[in-house]
C-alpha cells in the first residue's frame, strides 16, 4: 500500500536508528530476542497445559512412571449396596471409602502369528490370542518377561517407539476424516480456506525470497522467527501480564488469520532493498552495514509503521466495540499485541539478522573475488582492488499492490464479522471441538464386573490401567532402547547443577566466539577498502618527507633533507612539474640515492634521467616509485627522447584519469597511457525474455547502425531464444616419450576411466572453481596432445586452467607410473588458443551456443527493406556454398567477427580470441512466409571476472548488462549469459548485412558514413557533401521504384 500518512517518514527515521544499532551489534540483538522469546514460550506453554513441567522423565524414561499411570487410569467404583459402576475422577477417588482396590492391565503382545509362545503370568482374569488382562492389587509391571521358549519380551511404550508414527499418522488421519464427514460443510470450508491461506503465505514467502534476494532459505526462515517470537511475546503479554486469556480453540481458529493479516511483505521489502542496494553498490562503496540497514527501514519504515498501525487501530476498535464478548475481545487485544511486537522485532530482531546476513556476504563475496583473481594469474595487489567491487543482480524490488492490503482488508472483516455473530456458538465449539476432541477409550469390561461382583462384595475400587505393549526383543528395539536411555541420559545431565552451569557458560563463550569472528571479518573487509581508499588519496597529493645523510653531498642533503612530493600535483601540470629551474643532480648522486631506497625522492627530470641513461629499467618504474600513475609519465617522457617521439609529450595520446592500478600485473606493461575507443550501444534487444542493451567498441562507421537496425527486427518478432549446449575450456599440453609404445600405453591410460579419474583429481585439486570434465588425446608418432576441457566457473579461465594442467601432468610423472615422460609444452597448439582449428569447429571451445528469432515477413519487407525469399537464397549461395569453395572452418557466416570482436573490446574480453569465437555459422529458412534465422556458435570464449574486465570502464559496460562479476550462488552463469548476449550481437548483425547485401543498400550507407567528413585536422574539419547517387538510365533494370528503395534501406540501417 503507497505511503499515504506522509507524517509517519519522520517517525521512521526514529526506527531506523534503532535497526542502525540493532545491525550493529546483531549477535547480541539475536540471543537476547531468542532468550526472552524462551522464557515466554514457556510461560505460554505452562499456561495452557495443565501439569507441563521442565521435566524429561515423562518423555524420554524407558519406563511409564506409576504416578503418571495412575493419572491416566480411568477408576470405576462399586458400591456393596450399588448394581452398578460409577467412574471416579482423580480427586474424586482421593477422597472415597472403600475396603479394595485394585487394576485391571490390558497386556498386548505383538506376535508374529498365532503360534509364538507368550509368557506365563499371574492373576489373569481373561485372555485371548494375544491379549491377556490381569488383574492385582498394586500398580506395578515388570520391564521384562520371560517366555517359555527363551524369548524376552520387552515392555514398550507405546507413544514413543519409533516404528509406530507411521500407525498414529494414519490414525490420526482417519479420525480426522470421520470427524469432518460429521461436522458443519460451512464450518469446515471456512477453517480450511483459512488453513490454506496461512499455508499459501509461508510457501510464497520462501518462493518471493528466493526471487527477490536471491536467498533459498535461511532470511525467509529468520522472517518466520521475527513473526513465531512477535506471536509468543503477545500471547505472553495477553495471558500473564494482562491476564487476557485466548482459549487454545480460538488459536486454533484465529492462528491462519493473524499470519494472513501480518504477512512477510514488509520482510521481503527490507531484505530486497538491503541486498540490492549492495548488488548496486559493491564493497567499493565504503558503507557500513548498519548505516545500509539504517537506509533499508528508513526507506520502508513509513509503509511499515502505516500498515501496523492501521491494522493495530483496527483490532482495539473490534474489542473496545465488542467488550461484551470476551472471547472476541481478547483475540482482538492479542491481535494488535502480535502487530505491536512484530514492529518491534522486525526493527531489530531481523534488522539484526539481515546485518549479519549482509556482513557474511561482503566477507565471501571480497574473498572469492580475490581468489578467482589470483587463481587467474592477477597480482595480489590488483587482485585486492579489484575484490573491493561487487556484481549488480537484475532484481525488482518487491512492491505491494493496493489490490493485496484491500484483499486483506476483506478477510479481516470477514473474520470479524463471522466472529461477532457466531463466536462461542457452534462454530467454534461444536465443529473444532468435533475435529480436535479424543473421546476416552477405557471402558470397564463385563467380565470383570461380573468377577468382582462375585469375589468382592463389599465397596471395591477397579483402576482401568491405559493399554500396556510388550514386544519381542530384537536389534532395532535395542538400538531405540539405546537412544532412548542416551537422550534420557542427556537430559538428566543438563538438569544437574553444575552441567546446566557449564552449558549456560559455553553458551556464553560460543557467542563471544562469533561477535570476535565477525568483528574479524569486518576488518578484512575494512582493511581492504582502506587500503583502496589510501592509495587513492596518496595519488591525489600525499606528502612523503624522506631524509637522507650523504656524507658526500652535504650541502645537497642538507638542503633536500626533507623532500615534499605532491605527486598527482606534479603529473598534473606538466609545465609545473619540469620547470627550466629544477635542479638536475648528477646522475652518480642519483644512482646512489636510488639505491639507498630513496628513488621516491627525486623529481620527474632526475628520474627520467636515470631511466634514460640506463640505470632504471622502463618495466620497474611502478614498482621503484609506488605510484602507477606518476610511472607512466615518467615512462612516456624518458621514451620521447630514447624513441625521438616528441609526440609522447602532447596529450594525443591521453593518460590522465585513469586508474593504472588495475592495469597493473594484470592487463599490460610499460604503460604510456591507454587508447581511448568510440563506444556505441545496440537494444533493446529482448534475449530470452529479458531485454539487454549491449555496448559495442568500434571504429567501423554503420556496425553499430546495422546492428541496431537488426536488434529492431528481432524484437518485431519476439526476441531471440538461446541454447547453450556445452560449457568447457580447453588447454592442450604436448608430452613426449622415449618409444612409440609407452606413448600409445599413456594414452590408452588416459582414456581409460581410471586414468580419467586420478588426473581429474589432481587437476581439481589446485583450483575451488576449475572442474575437469574431460580429457581428449591424439599421437603423433612419440609426441602425445591431451586436450583439457574444464569448466572455469565466470572466468575466461586460461592461467587457472594452466596451473591445473601443469600440477596433473607432474603428478602423472612423480606418482602415476609415467616418470619418463617429457613435458614438450604446457600449450601444444591442441587446445586450439587463437588460431583457426577444425577442433574448436568441432568439439568446441569456451561455450557453446545456438541462437534463433523468427522475423515475421512483414518486419522483413518493411524494417530490413528485403524479401524472406531473397535472405534464404543469398544465405545459401553466400555464408554456406561461399564459404565452403573457400574451404572455410567455421567461417559460414557475414561478419560474425565484425560484431564480436567489438562487444569483446566494449567488455574487456580477449580481442585475439576472435579467431576461434567468430566461428559461426547462419543458417535461414521460411517458415510460413516468415524468416527463421539462427546462429551457432561453438567456441565463445568469455568472462566476467579477470582479465581486461577488472577495468573500469569495461565492467561498467558488464554492469550494463548485469553480468559483472562471479555470480554469487551459481559460479558460471555470468559467463554463459554473458555468451548468449554476444551470439545474440552477432544475430542482428548478420540479419542486418545480409538484408542489406539482398536488398543491395550495403555500399550506399557505407558511403554516407565513411565519406561523410574529409580527412581533415582536427582543427579544420569541412562541412561533408551528400554523396550523390548513380545515374539511372532510361529503361534500365533500376527502376525509379527500386533507387527509391535503397535510399529508404540506407537511411533506415542508419537511423533505426
Amino acid at each position: 500500500m503507497p505511503l499515504v500518512l506522509k507524517p509517519l517518514k519522520s517517525l521512521a527515521k526514529q526506527f531506523a536508528k534503532v535497526s542502525k544499532l540493532s545491525a550493529r551489534h546483531p549477535v547480541h540483538v539475536i540471543l537476547v530476542t531468542v532468550f526472552i522469546s524462551a522464557l515466554a514460550y514457556l510461560s505460554v506453554v505452562r499456561s495452557y497445559f495443565n501439569g507441563w513441567q521442565l521435566d524429561s522423565k515423562s518423555i524420554f524414561a524407558s519406563n511409564t512412571d506409576a504416578l503418571q499411570l495412575q493419572d491416566e487410569c480411568a477408576h470405576y467404583f462399586h458400591a456393596s449396596s450399588a448394581d452398578s459402576w460409577t467412574r471416579l475422577s482423580n480427586d474424586e477417588l482421593a477422597s472415597a471409602s472403600f475396603s479394595e482396590h485394585y487394576y485391571l492391565m490390558q497386556l498386548d503382545f505383538k506376535t508374529q502369528n498365532d503360534t509364538q509362545v507368550l509368557p506365563e503370568l499371574l492373576n489373569v482374569v481373561s485372555e485371548n490370542s494375544s491379549t491377556r488382562y490381569v488383574l492385582q492389587a498394586d500398580l506395578s509391571l515388570p520391564k521384562d518377561l520371560q517366555a517359555g521358549d527363551g524369548t524376552t519380551w520387552r515392555l514398550r511404550p507405546h507413544s514413543f517407539h519409533f516404528q509406530d508414527t507411521k500407525a498414529m499418522i494414519a490414525s490420526f488421519l482417519e479420525n480426522m476424516v470421520e470427524k469432518l464427514q460429521g461436522a458443519e460443510t460451512f464450518d469446515v470450508f471456512i477453517i480450511g480456506a483459512a488453513y490454506a491461506a496461512m499455508l499459501y503465505t509461508f510457501v510464497s514467502l520462501f518462493f518471493v525470497m528466493k526471487k527477490r534476494t536471491g536467498s533459498k532459505f535461511w532470511i525467509a526462515l529468520s522472517a518466520v522467527a521475527s513473526s513465531t517470537s512477535a506471536f509468543v511475546l503477545a500471547l505472553y503479554t495477553s495471558q500473564v501480564l494482562l491476564g487476557k486469556t485466548v482459549t487454545l480453540l480460538s488459536l486454533i481458529e484465529g492462528v491462519p488469520f493473524i499470519v494472513v493479516i501480518v504477512g512477510f511483505n514488509h520482510k521481503v521489502r527490507l531484505a530486497s532493498f538491503l541486498l540490492d542496494y549492495f548488488r548496486k553498490h559493491g564493497i567499493s562503496h565504503q558503507f557500513d552495514t548498519s548505516e545500509l540497514v539504517y537506509l533499508a527501514v528508513k526507506e520502508e519504515g513509513g509503509r511499515l509503521l502505516q500498515d501496523h498501525l492501521l491494522s493495530i487501530v483496527a483490532f482495539i476498535g473490534g474489542a473496545l466495540y465488542a467488550h461484551d464478548l470476551d472471547v472476541l475481545r481478547n483475540f482482538c487485544i492479542l491481535a494488535s499485541l502480535v502487530l505491536i511486537y512484530d514492529l518491534l522485532l522486525t526493527c531489530t530482531y531481523y534488522a539484526s539478522i539481515l546485518g549479519l546476513k549482509l556482513e557474511i556476504n561482503i566477507i565471501h563475496r571480497s574473498v572469492m573475488i580475490k581468489e578467482t583473481l589470483e587463481e587467474d594469474g592477477v597480482v595480489k595487489k590488483t587482485a585486492e582492488s579489484v575484490s573491493t567491487a561487487d556484481t549488480p543482480a537484475k532484481a525488482a524490488f518487491f512492491t505491494s499492490t493496493t489490490s493485496i492490503v484491500l484483499v486483506k482488508l476483506s478477510v479481516v472483516l470477514v473474520f470479524v464479522g463471522l466472529n461477532f455473530y457466531s463466536f462461542g456458538v457452534r462454530w467454534t465449539y461444536q465443529t473444532v471441538n468435533a475435529l480436535y476432541s479424543r473421546p476416552s477409550s477405557l471402558v470397564l469390561p463385563d467380565f470383570i464386573s461380573q468377577t468382582v461382583k462375585k469375589n468382592y462384595p463389599s465397596g471395591v475400587v477397579v483402576s482401568v490401567v491405559p493399554p500396556q505393549n510388550y514386544q519381542p526383543m530384537k536389534v532395532y528395539l535395542q538400538v531405540e532402547d539405546l537412544i532412548l536411555s542416551t537422550l534420557r541420559y542427556f537430559s538428566v545431565a543438563i538438569r544437574d547443577r553444575l552441567v546446566s552451569k557449564l552449558v549456560l557458560f559455553a553458551l556464553v563463550i560460543s557467542a563471544s566466539i562469533n561477535i570476535y569472528l565477525l568483528n574479524a571479518g569486518r576488518i578484512h573487509t575494512e582493511f581492504t577498502a582502506k587500503q583502496l581508499k589510501q592509495h587513492s588519496a596518496r595519488k591525489t597529493g600525499i606528502k612523503k618527507q624522506v631524509s637522507y645523510v650523504a656524507s658526500q653531498d652535504n650541502k645537497l642533503s642538507a638542503s633536500s633533507s626533507v623532500t615534499s612530493i605532491e605527486t598527482n600535483t606534479a603529473i598534473e601540470d606538466d609545465s609545473e612539474s619540469d620547470r627550466e629551474d629544477k635542479v638536475v643532480r648528477p646522475l652518480d648522486t642519483l644512482v646512489e640515492i636510488m639505491k639507498a631506497g630513496g628513488l621516491k625522492t627525486l623529481n620527474n627530470k632526475e628520474v627520467t634521467s636515470l631511466v634514460v641513461d640506463g640505470k632504471l629499467p622502463l618495466y620497474a618504474l611502478e614498482k621503484q616509485l609506488g605510484d602507477t600513475l606518476r610511472a607512466v609519465f615518467i615512462r612516456r617522457k624518458a621514451l620521447a627522447r630514447l624513441a625521438d617521439a616528441p609526440v609522447l609529450e602532447t596529450n594525443r595520446l591521453p593518460y590522465k584519469h585513469y586508474d593504472y592500478d588495475r592495469v597493473l600485473g594484470a592487463c599490460c606493461e610499460n604503460v604510456i597511457g591507454y587508447m581511448p575507443l568510440p563506444v556505441g550501444v545496440i537494444g533493446p534487444m529482448v534475449i530470452d525474455g529479458i531485454s539487454y542493451h549491449i555496448p559495442m567498441a568500434t571504429t567501423e562507421g554503420c556496425l553499430v547502425a546495422s546492428a541496431m537496425r537488426g536488434c529492431k527486427a528481432i524484437n518485431a518478432g519476439g526476441g531471440a531464444t538461446t541454447v547453450l549446449t556445452k560449457d568447457g575450456m580447453t588447454r592442450g599440453p604436448c608430452v613426449r616419450f622415449p618409444t612409440l609404445m609407452r606413448a600409445g600405453a599413456c594414452k590408452i591410460w588416459i582414456d581409460s576411466d581410471e586414468g580419467q579419474n586420478k588426473v581429474k583429481k589432481a587437476f581439481n585439486s589446485t583450483s575451488r572453481f576449475a572442474r575437469l570434465q574431460h580429457c581428449q588425446t591424439a599421437l603423433a608418432g612419440d609426441l602425445l596432445f591431451i586436450r583439457f576441457r574444464t569448466t572455469t566457473g565466470d572466468a575466461m579461465g586460461m592461467n587457472m586452467i594452466s596451473k591445473g594442467v601443469e600440477h596433473a601432468l607432474k603428478l602423472m610423472v612423480e606418482d602415476f607410473g609415467w616418470n619418463d615422460m617429457e613435458i614438450v609444452s604446457v600449450s601444444g597448439n591442441y587446445c586450439t588458443d587463437k588460431k583457426p582449428a577444425a577442433i574448436n569447429w568441432i568439439e568446441g571451445r569456451g561455450k557453446s551456443v545456438v541462437a534463433e528469432s523468427i522475423i515475421p515477413g512483414d518486419v522483413v519487407r518493411k524494417v530490413l527493406k528485403s524479401d524472406v525469399k531473397a535472405l534464404v537464397e543469398l544465405n545459401i549461395a553466400k555464408n554456406l556454398i561461399g564459404s565452403a569453395m573457400a574451404g572455410s572452418v567455421g567461417g559460414f557466416n557475414a561478419h560474425a567477427a565484425n560484431l564480436l570482436t567489438a562487444v569483446y573490446l566494449a567488455l574487456g574480453q580477449d580481442p585475439a580470441q576472435n579467431v576461434e569465437s567468430s566461428n559461426c555459422i547462419t543458417l535461414m529458412s521460411e517458415i510460413d512466409g516468415n524468416l527463421r534465422i539462427s546462429v551457432s556458435m561453438p567456441c565463445i570464449e568469455v568472462g566476467t571476472i579477470g582479465g581486461g574486465t577488472i577495468l573500469e570502464p569495461q565492467s561498467a559496460m558488464l554492469d550494463l548488462l548485469g553480468v559483472r562479476g562471479p555470480h554469487p550462488t551459481s559460479p558460471g552463469d555470468n559467463a554463459r549469459q554473458l555468451a548468449k548476449i554476444v551470439a545474440c550481437a552477432v544475430l542482428a548483425g548478420e540479419l542486418s548485412l545480409c538484408a542489406a547485401l539482398a536488398a543491395g543498400h550495403l555500399v550506399q550507407s557505407h558511403m554516407i558514413h565513411n565519406r561523410g567528413k574529409g580527412a581533415t585536422s582536427s582543427s579544420a574539419t569541412a562541412p561533408a557533401a551528400k554523396p550523390a547517387l548513380p545515374p539511372v538510365a532510361e529503361g534500365s533494370a533500376a527502376t525509379r521504384g527500386d533507387v527509391e528503395r535503397l535510399k529508404e534501406g540506407a537511411v533506415t540501417c542508419i537511423k533505426s
